[in-house]
């Protein structure tokens, strides 16, 4: 019981709960994807949006502000991955306008909260350097 009420440090984000909400729309949309995409696009954006939860999770566990820095970077990087093959997505038809520009929205959401835990963590690393 004690070990279900403990929260780890990137779960208290709120961030966190934003990009879980935007990992499960990833999955939502991309399940209506052509069959023969099973192991290309549609596989791709489902690692690559897992993967920005994964390194925020990774990187905000990580002892150093250098080592958080580079997971969240790379948690960033990956959220513009998935932008652009959803950008992709709409242009062979497997997404509408409306559901790009829907997941637009929530993408620009956490790149700015992505950009200020940077801000953060590079002030932080400024009064210990």
């Amino acid at each position: 019981l004690i070990i279900m009420n403990y929260v780890f440090s990137f779960e208290k984000m709120r961030m966190w709960t934003d990009v879980k909400m935007y990992v499960k729309t990833v999955y939502d949309i991309t399940k209506n994807y052509p069959h023969h995409e099973s192991y290309g696009l549609q596989s791709q954006l489902q690692r690559a949006a897992v993967s920005v939860a994964s390194n925020i999770a990774e990187g905000l566990s990580r002892k150093t502000d250098k080592e958080q820095l580079r997971f969240v970077e790379i948690a960033y990087s990956s959220l513009i991955e998935t932008y652009a093959q959803l950008s992709i997505s709409q242009e062979l038809g497997y997404i509408n306008k409306e559901q790009l520009y829907s997941i637009k929205k929530d993408i620009f959401k956490i790149s700015n909260q992505l950009n200020a835990l940077t801000r953060t963590i590079n002030i932080r690393q400024q009064k210990t350097d």
